[in-house]
């Protein structure tokens, strides 16, 4: 398996996702983070899954489950993936009530999974965690789109700071941010996506919310 360049800062930024951290991800997160920093209500983020979540589903980044789990999209059968232990634990036992797999995985590399095997998958506030240029983090959309079959759905969102509104307070958490590896979103801009996206997928839409970006594709 190809490993790659970026994998040690892959590795330290999941670090930091332990039980303690993880009980109080959702506050941070959500109700601060996405409503103060980012300015990208949740209900947007919902009703990206309810749009888009299918009965054989791929969640990549899982955090704490949190979207799967209050989304309203049938869902049956959730695979999860991530390279966090405890994530992966904290969010398949939100989502016992499902038929949930998990996979420990590095994005930035080919995923361990059945390629054409899924139909939606999700990264959703997975690329700004992850090093490198939006071109270089393209790999995960890639990785991603192999899972999924052909007219399925890939979709996420991710936090940029350029070419969209990024408030002084923003800017300040993204500078501390990125010096401590927990985001690597310094140099993401919105027309680099724009690009990467249109690349992979002739359908898509991509709009902005504050400084966050969500995605919807067909997956070619």
């Amino acid at each position: 398996m190809t490993t790659s360049p970026h994998a040690d800062q892959v590795r330290a930024g999941a670090a930091m996702y332990r039980p303690w951290t993880l009980s109080l991800y959702d506050m941070v997160a959500f109700k601060i983070n996405c409503r103060f920093l980012f300015r990208v209500p949740v209900r947007e983020v919902v009703a990206m899954f309810d749009r888009n979540v299918s009965t054989k589903h791929l969640d990549l980044g899982v955090g704490t489950g949190y979207f799967l789990d209050n989304c309203h999209a049938p869902r049956q059968a959730i695979t999860l993936a991530d390279l966090n232990e405890h994530s992966l634990h904290h969010a398949a036992t939100r989502l016992a009530r499902f038929e949930v797999d998990t996979v420990r995985a590095n994005a930035l590399e080919p995923l361990p999974l059945p390629g054409k095997s899924f139909d939606s998958a999700s990264l959703n506030f997975l690329l700004h965690c992850v090093p490198g240029t939006i071109r270089e983090k393209a790999k995960v959309l890639d990785h991603v789109a192999a899972c999924v079959r052909p007219g399925g759905r890939l979709f996420g969102a991710t936090v940029l700071t350029g070419g969209v509104p990024v408030g002084p307070a923003a800017r300040v958490a993204f500078s501390a941010w990125n010096w401590r590896g927990v985001m690597h979103n310094s140099e993401d801009r919105l027309e680099d996506l724009r690009s990467e996206l249109a690349a992979r997928f002739p359908v898509h839409k991509l709009t902005v919310h504050g400084c966050a970006a969500l995605f919807e594709a067909e997956v070619p």
